[in-house]
């Protein structure tokens, strides 16, 4: 598993970076994050065709700002046949990028598309392992304590086919209730077994790359640690829990992914989750071009 630190120190660079080292010029489907629209993206989409001209970009517009917040399994198939009708004209092959819960939509077109011709799957500052956590932002309306409670409203049927964020919220010490009425996140992740686990893990390892970007001052993605499918969440004596059981087991095909040599891991300190797509100050680092 290739790890790279913060040599290079914009994140929206280091998209470029590895949208262009996966193979270049592959068509770039962008899809954004909660309470966002393609609007929003505009800057990383200006940014890949000004440093790759050829390359055609397309962000998604579906889903937009507050339609954002609708049930993420209908927005997986939303966005699965927009993708869809994407790829058909697109033989050689395609490139998802997806910021934040973006990331968590694209496992599910990963995941339920057969057949699909994903090259690389690069999940920006997303909770692909969910959330447990108040955001700073939130934090003025909301006490931390708070989010001890939200599985009072998350974890039931009717908010799970209502709300995107009850469908990753995953509360450590709420397990039992999380894997029974969670009806999104613990499917993808292998740990609520299903009759479709084995073809929802072929379809993912058609994916060549799996390109994991986030850093430790995110101020939306709790525990930031969850961009890179860990469950890490802290304990009443302050210690840290890492939960390896995506891995071990290989519900999905992570740790396949991992042998294949076909797992990159991006860190970059010292950015906020609204400034992954946007920072434009530094130039590329020569070793970048060399990862893949």
């Amino acid at each position: 598993m290739k790890t790279l630190s913060s040599i290079l120190t914009s994140p929206a660079l280091m998209v470029l970076l590895a949208v262009g080292c996966t193979s270049s010029y592959k068509h770039v489907i962008i899809v954004h994050g909660i309470l966002s629209g393609p609007n929003d993206l505009q800057t990383l989409s200006r940014f890949i065709t000004e440093e790759h001209p050829s390359t055609k970009v397309t962000v998604i517009d579906l889903f937009n700002n507050m339609e954002s917040i609708k049930p993420l399994w209908k927005q997986v198939h939303g966005v699965g046949k927009v993708i869809q009708r994407i790829m058909k004209k697109s033989p050689r092959g395609v490139h998802l990028l997806c910021f934040s819960q973006g990331g968590l939509i694209c496992r599910g077109v990963l995941s339920v598309l057969p057949n699909h011709n994903v090259h690389a799957f690069i999940a920006l500052a997303s909770p692909l392992a969910g959330q447990y956590g108040v955001s700073q932002v939130m934090k003025s309306y909301y006490p931390s304590s708070a989010m001890d409670s939200v599985y009072f409203l998350c974890y039931n049927k009717f908010m799970q086919k209502r709300i995107s964020l009850c469908n990753f919220w995953n509360d450590p010490h709420q397990q039992v209730k999380y894997l029974k009425h969670n009806n999104f996140l613990p499917l993808l992740n292998g740990r609520k077994p299903h009759s479709k686990m084995a073809e929802w893990r072929k379809n993912f390892l058609r994916i060549k790359k799996l390109v994991l970007i986030g850093g430790p001052d995110d101020d939306v993605i709790i525990p930031w640690q969850s961009r890179l499918f860990k469950e890490t969440f802290p304990l009443i004596n302050d210690s840290i829990l890492t939960m390896k059981n995506f891995y071990r087991e290989d519900t999905f095909g992570l740790r396949t992914l991992d042998a294949r040599s076909d797992i990159i891991m991006c860190s970059c300190s010292g950015v906020k989750h609204s400034e992954w797509d946007s920072n434009q100050k530094t130039r590329f680092h020569p070793f970048f071009f060399t990862v893949l």
